[in-house]
């Protein structure tokens, strides 16, 4: 190569955009601004310009933006993006336990924990096929508690990768939550980080990690749904992390 030559660059940039709002929002943003359109017609500023704040939030709630998986077919992706509030060695939720789910033994537990100004849309991860979607309804405690995986409203789903790894994840309904919306069934195919529901105003997502994986995150830590990594299967060394 001569001094007047150049090597090869490939350049490629990354805009930010908007997020788009959710199609399961768009009506409860029309409602909100409705309400906001019609006390500022009747010239009741003081209502008005609350209401226009309830609007931008709810918009803001069922924001979805676009996100970047990190590829490997051993990595697990958050799905959800939230505060890690619990990592604990439990048994699998009876509705996915069994020979064909989560089998009957401890494993390992992460407790992702929504506040209502995080993004709702929950995401697969792994990729792979749907085996089971269980509802339960029940109750609406602070999603933020241990027991409110075995007492709130929540939704079970098991995915199975091509692999045979089985991984385990649990939508559950919090204080204000009232509703969580599936997008998957079973037997449905699904890639890394693909949209799978969204939980309706503030909730939790546990995820069940098969034996022999151990969290690549640690409590307190903040995840990214569809793009932070919180396991590698099969590796076992632990993370260790410090609060500053």
């Amino acid at each position: 190569m001569t001094s007047l030559e150049k090597p090869d660059v490939v350049t490629t940039t990354v805009k930010w955009r908007f997020p788009a709002v959710h199609p399961e929002g768009r009506k409860f943003v029309v409602i909100a601004a409705a309400i906001t359109l019609v006390f500022a017609f009747m010239a009741w500023e003081t209502v008005a310009w609350p209401m226009l704040g309830v609007t931008i939030w709810v918009a803001s709630f069922f924001r979805d933006p676009i996100r970047t998986a990190p590829r490997g077919s051993d990595l697990v992706i958050a799905p959800a993006d939230g505060l890690i509030t619990m990592i604990a060695t439990v048994l699998p939720p009876r509705e996915l336990d069994g020979a064909d789910g989560l089998g009957s033994e401890p494993m390992t537990r992460i407790s992702i924990f929504m506040s209502v100004f995080d993004v709702h849309i929950n995401r697969a991860p792994i990729a792979g096929t749907i085996k089971r979607v269980v509802y339960i309804s029940g109750k609406f405690l602070n999603a933020d508690l241990d027991k409110a995986s075995e007492e709130n409203e929540r939704q079970h789903i098991l995915v199975e990768g091509t692999d045979g790894t089985r991984i385990g994840f649990t939508q559950i309904a919090g204080l204000v939550a009232r509703r969580i919306v599936p997008f998957v069934k079973a037997g449905d195919i699904v890639a890394s980080a693909q949209r799978v529901g969204l939980i309706r105003f503030g909730s939790r997502v546990d995820v069940y990690l098969p034996a022999g994986t151990s969290p690549r995150v640690t409590l307190g830590q903040r995840t990214i749904a569809g793009e932070t990594v919180i396991a590698r299967i099969g590796e076992t060394e632990r993370v260790e992390g410090i609060a500053q």
